[in-house]
């Protein structure tokens, strides 16, 4: 059988250390189990009984395999498209939340700020649909110090692959036009 060529989001020995078994021999396994017929869900199924992975090793796995076999491309998700993006600042955690929870305030960082927030917990995250009306997102934000902040942006059920990348820059640039209102907001 030929090689599988994949390019992992961590490495060989991280899994192995993790799971016991490095990607070519989870590999090997799931197509022995017959894995390229197999739906996520199914993948999933069988590690879980047959391996005994946890959760996260589980879909780790499963999500590996489905894209080093040309089943799930990168950042594919049953309901579309999910990119990641995150950054962190040097500003105090209630700050940058107040940026992003503040609409008046979020309009002179964000390039399209018109969305409402559909739910907010102080300090820790705000969800909200996306100015396309079908997209979500999600921001995160944690303390890492007194004057350290780190955010993480989740945009998901986006349409193709394209839209993806589109989002994922779209992201990296507005938490840099944040960055420098909050440098200039001081």
């Amino acid at each position: 059988m030929a090689k599988v060529q994949v390019v992992p989001r961590m490495s060989d020995a991280a899994v192995k250390a993790k799971t016991g078994k490095a990607w070519a021999e989870w590999f090997a396994l799931l197509d022995k189990a017959g894995a390229k017929k197999l739906d996520h869900k199914a993948i999933v199924a069988h590690l879980q009984k047959k391996h005994h992975t946890g959760p996260w090793w589980t879909q780790m796995v499963a999500v590996s395999y489905e894209q080093a076999h040309g089943l799930r491309k990168p950042h594919e998700k049953p309901e579309g498209y999910e990119i990641a993006k995150s950054k962190t600042f040097a500003a105090p955690l209630a700050e940058v939340y107040e940026a992003w929870n503040d609409k008046e305030k979020r309009c002179l960082w964000l390039k399209d700020a018109g969305f409402e927030i559909r739910k907010a917990t102080p300090d820790k995250s705000l969800r909200f649909t996306w100015v396309d009306g079908e997209t979500q997102v999600v921001a995160d934000f944690c303390a890492r110090d007194k004057n350290k902040t780190q955010i993480a942006v989740q945009h998901s059920k986006l349409p193709s692959s394209k839209a993806a990348a589109n989002m994922k820059a779209y992201w990296g640039a507005q938490l840099e036009r944040l960055q420098e209102f909050l440098i200039t907001a001081r």
